[in-house]
């Protein structure tokens, strides 16, 4: 498979999941009790972790073979 090929897949890839992961983050967010502190934990965790899921994809993306 050539690279350009790879990065249109990879690419479709993460916008698939981002609108699914914010989806889900958006209703669980609403689901939380009206505490700031609370609220504030949950969406910095929440804005930091979508990155995680995604190495082995942009990893795979950005192989040569």
């Amino acid at each position: 498979m050539t690279p350009r090929i790879k990065k249109i897949i990879g690419g479709l890839g993460i916008l698939a999941f981002l609108a699914g992961y914010i989806a889900l983050a958006a209703t669980l967010g609403g689901m939380l009790p009206d505490i700031i502190l609370i609220k504030a934990v949950y969406y910095a965790v929440v804005g930091i972790g979508w990155g995680v899921p995604l190495i082995p994809l942009l990893s795979w993306m950005n192989k040569d073979h």
